[in-house]
């Protein structure tokens, strides 16, 4: 029995080294799920505590100041990404500067705008104003990136924004200053979280390089614009507050718990998408009516768990939506990949056989000794 031509061995050394750089992308993709799904914890503990935590500052010991309270987050969040960076705990790696700039200083303007617009509007048609932002950013995302998402993605995104609006949204009392203030706010606040995700895949840059390079931009448009906004809302001075040292501890603490925040969204929207993000938000607003009810006691009634049970129905479909296109996308894939490989494959087949027949056409030694 003759052996196996060399042309058969390579066609199925190709189709196992497929299949084995198949299997090393299916184990990728499970170690990506496997760090979405620390992100997306990551987020909402963090951003619930921080909610907690800000409450008790706010409402207990009447620190009110809130656009002064996150540029200190912003800048307590640089400066501990800064001892990171010295202790060679992530890479800095340094892109276009123009970019980080526009960016950092957008974040800020949006944290601005959306404390304005809390401030100038009925708590309501606040709330309704950060339901608007999913809306708005998968229209932007249509619009400018060609992004395209299924009926079924469609459908459990309605569901979850009616099951929040009902949980959320009491009164609506309207004003144009308030409206135009929204308005800015919801574009803002999308193209922002837009471009945390298009600036990574663009510079490849992770989530903990480009906060550690945008946090100092964001900060500084805070740390100037907050005292006179936060002026403009209360009529009250935050640097001629009482500083107790209770009141310090708490503040104190919401800086650190807020490292963890902003890593996390960075993170998840860097890993997931802007909308995904959002969907997370919600799930966290849900999350502190329901500790609310539970811990504080604040007033409930049926409206509320009414909305809230839908608000996890819409994002139970928009998880299992989510998973499953992103499981027939791998599988596409996979499948191309073999069937490219098995094609790459059959051409050298084709030519080393009519090399063969070539060969075999030459007259043979034997023949010629024979003449």
């Amino acid at each position: 029995m003759p052996p196996p031509s060399n042309s058969s061995f390579s066609f199925h050394s190709s189709i196992r080294v497929s299949l084995v750089a198949t299997k090393e992308k299916m184990g990728e993709g499970e170690k990506f799920q496997l760090g979405t799904t620390g992100a997306l914890t990551l987020s909402v503990v963090s951003s619930v505590s921080i909610v907690i935590c800000n409450k008790a500052l706010m409402s207990s010991l009447h620190f009110i100041f809130a656009t002064t309270l996150t540029s200190w987050h912003l800048l307590v969040t640089f400066c501990s990404l800064h001892v990171a960076l010295k202790m060679r705990f992530f890479e800095h790696k340094p892109f276009e500067q123009k970019a980080v700039m526009g960016f950092g200083i957008l974040n800020g303007i949006s944290i601005g705008l959306l404390n304005l617009s809390l401030g100038f509007n009925s708590v309501g048609f606040y709330q309704m104003t950060k339901l608007a932002i999913i809306p708005c950013t998968i229209l932007l995302e249509i619009f400018f990136f060609g992004k395209k998402f299924s009926k079924r993605i469609q459908f459990s995104l309605v569901v979850l924004l009616l099951g929040v609006g009902i949980a959320t949204v009491t009164d609506l009392q309207l004003n144009a200053l308030g409206s135009f203030l929204s308005l800015l706010a919801v574009i803002t606040t999308c193209v922002a979280q837009i471009m945390t995700n298009t600036i990574q895949k663009k510079y490849k840059v992770s989530s903990t390089q480009l906060l550690y390079q945008s946090s100092p931009y964001q900060a500084a448009t805070l740390l100037i614009s907050g005292p006179y906004l936060d002026k403009l809302l209360t009529n009250l001075n935050v640097f001629s507050f009482d500083y107790t040292k209770h009141v310090t501890s708490v503040i104190v603490l919401s800086c650190l718990i807020s490292i963890s925040v902003n890593f996390s969204t960075f993170l998840v929207i860097g890993r997931t998408s802007p909308v995904t993000y959002q969907v997370l938000g919600h799930l966290k607003t849900c999350l502190v009516l329901a500790f609310g009810y539970i811990i504080v006691h604040d007033p409930f009634c049926w409206r509320n768990i009414l909305g809230i049970l839908i608000a996890m129905v819409g994002m139970f479909l928009y998880s299992y939506c989510c998973v499953i296109e992103n499981q027939q996308k791998a599988a596409s894939e996979a499948a191309a990949q073999t069937s490219q490989a098995r094609e790459g494959e059959s051409d050298p087949l084709i030519g080393v056989e009519n090399g063969s027949t070539v060969l075999n056409k030459r007259p043979p030694v034997w023949s010629k000794e024979k003449d």
